[in-house]
């Protein structure tokens, strides 16, 4: 069965009028029910501050009280990025054919990697205005590298580099976050199963839409890694709740996106908040962003560490395999 892309179908949308399979409820169009006129101005944290304590009282506080925030002067050199961003965007400009090579088994796969236009199951049976791209970069062990375009030529020099800078990176937040929670340095490993964390890149792809206001690139979710690390183009789209209205989140250019994910919130028995966010899409230009999930092996075991659940404060969650927890999150099946 063929799958209709949404980037073809933006492209041979020549008025106004779409597929009505992406045409939300009025209680979820982003026109209606967003808060206007306002950014929400999320934390920016300074990643190089020398003053290691207040660097993590910072993370720690923003992890707690938002469940995301922006951070800048993180080492990752611009020119990285922006390869990054190339490469990406010159992928979806292949033609259509090149790119199914990439495609999503439609059925009888458990992986989430390759090509597609659907990630998880909506329960109102609508569709998201985006085309996605996901692929491992990271254990070497975990890396299948048939899910890596070889066009343009340089795409796997150019992740694999993004990729040794985004392990800096995690490795630093996950210490500082972790720290935060009270946990000492020789605990942080096992606390995670840092060593052999699974590193998972997504491109998404929202083409020009012509009805942008009934419509949402991404529905409201929380992630479900242990944290996300996002770098978006310069076309404004993410969303975040706040005390139950939904808000733009300001770009601010060279900065990093941290969402705090549900692995982070069980973890800690809820003290830090998986933030609830949407993506928006844009009526002349062409949003992209890059995600990288960090996120458990399929087999370790994930729920409250033991340091946050007493007699006074039970276990708000349950204790299961990743995969497992994973395959009810995408299908929508009460934890």
């Amino acid at each position: 069965m063929e799958v209709v892309r949404v980037q073809t179908i933006a492209h041979e949308s020549k008025d106004s009028t779409i597929p009505s399979i992406f045409l939300r409820a009025e209680t979820e169009q982003p026109g209606t029910t967003t808060v206007h006129g306002v950014k929400l101005g999320v934390p920016i944290i300074d990643f190089s501050n020398p003053n290691e304590e207040k660097l993590e009282n910072e993370i720690m506080e923003a992890s707690k009280e938002w469940g995301m925030f922006q951070i800048v002067n993180h080492e990752i050199p611009n020119e990285v990025i922006k390869k990054l961003q190339s490469v990406g965007k010159e992928f979806f400009e292949l033609p259509q054919e090149e790119k199914e090579v990439y495609a999503k088994p439609v059925v009888g796969s458990n992986s989430s990697e390759g090509y597609g236009s659907k990630h998880q199951k909506e329960l109102s049976g609508k569709k998201g205005w985006v085309d996605h791209f996901f692929h491992i970069i990271w254990p070497p062990s975990n890396v299948d590298y048939r899910f890596w375009p070889k066009n343009p030529p340089s795409y796997r020099e150019v992740n694999e580099e993004y990729g040794k800078y985004i392990r800096l990176v995690t490795e630093k937040l996950l210490k500082n976050m972790l720290i935060g929670l009270g946990f000492e340095e020789h605990e942080l490993k096992s606390a995670t199963g840092e060593d052999e964390m699974i590193h998972l890149l997504k491109i998404n792809y929202y083409p020009p839409c012509p009805c942008p206001d009934l419509v949402l690139g991404v529905p409201p979710h929380t992630d479900m890694c242990y944290i996300t690390i996002l770098v978006p183009n310069e076309v404004e789209g993410l969303q975040a709740s706040r005390d139950g209205q939904w808000y733009d989140v300001k770009y601010i250019p060279n900065a990093l996106i941290i969402h705090i994910g549900d692995q982070m919130e069980i973890l800690s028995n809820g003290k830090y908040k998986a933030v609830l966010h949407r993506t928006t899409v844009n009526k002349e230009e062409t949003r992209m962003s890059w995600p990288v999930f960090i996120e458990p092996q399929e087999q370790h075991e994930v729920g409250p560490h033991p340091k946050f659940v007493n007699q006074d404060n039970p276990s708000k969650y349950k204790t299961k395999k990743y995969k497992d927890y994973a395959y009810c999150k995408l299908n929508k099946i009460p934890q």
